[in-house]
């Protein structure tokens, strides 16, 4: 039994309150590959090169050394504090409980969201591919798929974390399965041996068509495709040996989502013009149409399918921990607290995708407009997110320096401190200024903000109610 010492509040926690720590090492390693492995690189990786051309690599070099600086952090921060509240909590031990609440409560609607418009994505690429009928079977319509999905994930979250973290490991394997062969597919291309296709990389002659300005606009693009890897930090909370599992998930993870996404695209931009990289079907499978691979575009989007929903997996798992420390901190109701015998927290599970489904019928009602009205007020969820964990870091790392001089207080520590956080920082403050010279993204951004701020207000009026105290220590486990 791993315990830690409780915060006042944690007193009157017994099992029934609790979650455990059943996810194993290469669980959570695999998690965090498949919540960063998506849709984002699946179908839009195109929209980046279609903006960029081949500097759009240079828009994923920076993205991809900020994802690793900022797993680097979250890694120092989890490995000090392994909790479900994760960024939530850290952001309430470094700056108290208005921030705690704000950026807990911000994190679980970007999610409720996102998994809405994931269960839609996914029955509509599905719908495309199966058409109007099925060996003579009428396929159901989008929005009939879309709650299917939603109630079959429901059910998958409802499962002790030991056997949920197994489905998760083998639907993201199948992710990385098939980005690995087409690496493979790629290379083949490149180097002369699939007929077809000449080789060479003739398409870098004219590396920026679009010069400094389409490598910003790629950057906004490939950002927020890199959102998912701070599930390794929620689900810290529940894995045997946190620090040790930590530690070698966000060295894993890091290297494999640059390598992963800077390899395909490197891939894309080498075989396809930009015009062609924007294709209805995605890059992958206009890449594979090229090679001359029979059906490939009904395969890629299939795959899209799984990836899609592979996310959507992860992404209650991650909403619903998320709520649930928020109700252990009294951020929200108090049944919510409550965990079911496999120490599951159902009712935040339930709560978590009952959005998913009203959104689902919403759309069918109203389509085109519900989703992507409530995508455009959490797209830039993940830069807030970011920023609040490289501002709690800096700040947790220089408290526990200066209560605890030339003593090494965690397992897992960024290295290069100071420099590499303010890195960091200079970054995500880069990102927030592009943004704001480009019209849709401003407004995004500026949607983003109204809705912390709003978030932000209610948490003043709900923290002095409870009272809660600043720190939030490791998460007590039966």
């Amino acid at each position: 039994m791993s315990t830690t010492t409780p915060r006042p509040s944690e007193h009157a926690q017994d099992a029934s309150t609790t979650t455990v720590r059943g996810l194993k090492p290469r669980q959570l390693t695999m998690m965090g590959l498949g919540g960063a492995i998506g849709a984002g690189l699946f179908l839009g990786s195109g929209k980046g090169v279609a903006v960029a051309g081949p500097a759009i690599l240079v828009s994923y070099i920076v993205a991809g050394a900020l994802v690793v600086l900022v797993m680097w952090m979250i890694g120092e921060l989890s490995a000090a504090n392994p909790t479900s509240g994760a960024f939530s909590a850290h952001a309430q031990n470094a700056f108290g409980p208005v921030a705690g609440y704000t950026v807990g409560w911000l994190y679980w609607v970007q999610l409720a969201v996102v998994t809405a418009a994931e269960a839609n994505g996914a029955a509509t690429i599905l719908t495309g591919i199966l058409g109007e009928s099925l060996a003579g079977i009428a396929v159901p319509p989008t929005w009939v798929l879309s709650v299917v999905f939603m109630a079959v994930f429901t059910v998958v979250n409802m499962f002790a974390v030991s056997k949920y973290g197994e489905f998760e490991f083998w639907f993201a394997f199948l992710k990385v399965g098939v980005i690995l062969a087409f690496l493979v597919v790629g290379i083949l291309m490149l180097v002369g041996v699939v007929p077809g296709h000449e080789g060479g990389l003739s398409n870098f002659t004219d590396f920026a068509p679009t010069g400094i300005a389409g490598v910003g606009a790629g950057l906004l693009i490939v950002i927020f495709a890199f959102g998912g890897t701070e599930i390794v930090a929620i689900a810290a909370g529940e894995t045997a040996d946190p620090q040790k599992s930590v530690a070698t998930a966000i060295r894993t993870v890091a290297w494999r989502i640059v390598l992963f996404y800077i390899g395909t695209v490197f891939i894309i931009v080498a075989i396809l013009e930009p015009s062609q990289a924007d294709a209805p079907e995605g890059p992958f499978a206009a890449v594979l149409n090229v090679a001359g691979l029979p059906a490939a575009g009904s395969i890629m989007a299939l795959i899209a399918v799984f990836a899609l929903l592979s996310a959507l997996n992860a992404n209650i798992y991650a909403a619903s921990r998320m709520m649930h420390s928020l109700a252990q901190r009294d951020y929200a109701p108090a049944a919510i607290k409550r965990t079911a015998s496999n120490n599951v927290p159902r009712r935040a599970v339930l709560l978590t995708v009952s959005f998913g489904f009203v959104a689902s019928i919403l759309e069918a009602i109203f389509p085109g407009k519900v989703l992507d009205t409530l995508l455009s007020i959490v797209g830039s969820t993940i830069i807030i997110i970011w920023i609040s964990v490289a501002a709690s870091q800096i700040t947790l790392r220089h408290r526990r320096e200066r209560e605890n001089p030339g003593v090494r207080s965690t397992t897992y520590r960024m290295p290069l401190f100071p420099f590499l956080s303010y890195l960091t920082v200079a970054l995500l403050v880069l990102i927030v200024v592009v943004a704001m010279f480009d019209p849709a993204t401003r407004t995004q951004l500026l949607l983003t903000i109204t809705a912390t701020a709003l978030i932000a207000v209610t948490g003043i009026f709900v923290t002095r109610r409870t009272n809660q105290p600043a720190a939030v220590h490791a998460d007590v486990h039966e």
